[in-house]
């Protein structure tokens, strides 16, 4: 593909990609990534919604839904993945803030979220590099796609 017809999805990879190039970095954010996705979509979760009949979850629900699009619209096959990663992150909420509350969920996101960015800047400090979303804040949607992609190319899927 030439410059003028490649995707918007692999333009965003590309340059995501050139900061993520030390294998170690690569490895520490296919774990840290997911986890503050979750622990975003965690505390999103926990955001009270008094007086309507929403549910919790409605504040998630909507963030979710508004990073789908984007990522749909960037490529279907990925944003089908991440649709099926958001079902998932779902139901794990649903079903840990029935069993723990929404408070002792909010703790334990915290504790995910805090956790996980001290391993992305632990990460680019071993890259040398600093971390794309300083530079544009869409690298924060663009990073769980970007795993998710790792996951298509090793599995053979095209995205």
């Amino acid at each position: 593909m030439n410059a003028t017809t490649e995707r918007a999805v692999d333009r965003w990879f590309s340059s995501y990609s050139a900061d993520h190039v030390n294998p170690v970095n690569q490895l520490i954010h296919v774990f840290c990534v997911p986890a503050i996705l979750w622990s975003v979509i965690a505390l999103l979760w926990c955001v009270p919604v008094p007086g309507t009949w929403f549910r919790p979850g409605m504040w998630a629900a909507f963030a979710m839904f508004a990073a789908w699009s984007y990522y749909f619209r960037l490529s279907r096959a990925l944003g089908l993945g991440m649709l099926l990663v958001f079902i998932v992150i779902s139901w794990s909420m649903r079903w840990l803030h029935g069993t723990i509350g929404s408070a002792q969920l909010a703790w334990l996101a915290l504790a995910v979220f805090v956790v996980a960015w001290i391993g992305q800047f632990i990460g680019h400090k071993i890259e040398g590099r600093k971390p794309s979303f300083l530079t544009d804040l869409t690298y924060l949607l663009i990073g769980p796609l970007w795993v998710l992609a790792k996951l298509y190319r090793k599995l053979g899927i095209a995205y």
